[in-house]
């Protein structure tokens, strides 16, 4: 297959891109940095006729929850706007088939007797990001019905793994932790402990994105998880029980976000019988990979810029 990705150069892409890669694929990226932006129809239009895929991943936009709450009307404008304009150059130039990855986030605050979260479960966006979602989404299901184009929309929950920025808790914590082992510090700083998270190793979630474009029903939508969840104090602990010395969690208020759902846990259960997808990655593996990666960070840091003035 040839596959166009948007958001290549993302932490996402890179790992899809090297999965679609290894499968056999012939790829192309286009990304913010290389100046296509989603917001530009035109540029959209052309980026989708020069690359003439079979299939489209779309995972292209804007990705920071916390500060979709600074900036609520960017954030709509590249999810959703952005997300109609590459359609719309879908539709007119081959139809491919397209993959518009979404979020867990649009489900929201939900209910105890929601869990765990099935595709049919009532949305119910709390942040300006995931209400962008879930609008990219309408746009999406509208591209299927109102066009016929192949749309599939897929909620990834969260995911985690190498090349993940520091914006988000795990890597965040890892850096703390790297920090703590060059610097002698054993506190790591931390936000809120009690929300609970179903969370996926990265590599798990492409090899799910690839599988849905091969086997996934046009219009459906599939959620993306393990169908477990854990706490973010339990995700801190396994953390600090891979650093080289002991270490203790230490609350810091600036790092709380304002409005927090306290619970994520999918069903992963149609996504399985459409595709037979599993995830593979254990989290303890995954963690030690995402602070091996800080660890070599600080290392490369403190090389560098050589010995400190007080070093004998």
């Amino acid at each position: 297959m040839k596959a166009l990705v948007t958001g290549s150069a993302g932490f996402v892409g890179r790992h899809l891109i090297a999965h679609l890669l290894a499968m056999g694929d012939t790829v192309v990226g286009i990304d913010r940095e290389d100046g296509v932006d989603l917001n530009d129809a035109t540029a959209m239009a052309t980026a989708v006729a020069d690359a003439a895929p079979d299939v489209v991943y779309h995972l292209g936009g804007w990705s920071d929850v916390g500060a979709s709450w600074e900036h609520p009307q960017a954030s709509f404008e590249v999810n959703a706007i952005g997300t109609l304009n590459l359609l719309q150059a879908c539709v007119a130039h081959g139809s491919p088939r397209v993959l518009a990855v979404s979020s867990a986030d649009v489900y929201g605050r939900v209910r105890a007797d929601d869990l765990p979260i099935a595709e049919n479960t009532e949305l119910r966006p709390v942040t300006p990001y995931a209400a962008s979602k879930a609008a990219a989404e309408n746009v999406a299901l509208q591209a299927w019905l109102g066009y016929g184009l192949e749309t599939l929309r897929v909620r990834a929950f969260n995911h985690l793994g190498p090349g993940q920025s520091t914006s988000f808790v795990a890597p965040a914590l890892a850096e703390r932790i790297a920090a703590n082992e060059r610097d002698g510090s054993d506190e790591v700083p931390v936000g809120n402990l009690t929300p609970r998270r179903d969370i996926t190793d990265v590599r798990d979630v492409v090899r799910a994105y690839r599988l849905l474009m091969e086997h996934g029903v046009p219009g459906d939508v599939y959620n993306v998880c393990t169908g477990v969840d854990l706490s973010i104090e339990e995700l801190a602990t396994e953390l600090i029980g891979l650093a080289s010395r002991p270490m203790r969690l230490c609350p810091d208020p600036s790092l709380q976000r304002s409005i927090e759902t306290p619970v994520l846990r999918g069903d992963n259960a149609k996504l399985r019988a459409a595709t037979g997808w599993a995830p593979e990655h254990l989290l303890e593996t995954t963690l030690l990979d995402v602070l091996t990666e800080q660890r070599a960070r600080f290392d490369v840091a403190l090389d560098a810029t050589g010995p400190g003035p007080d070093a004998s």
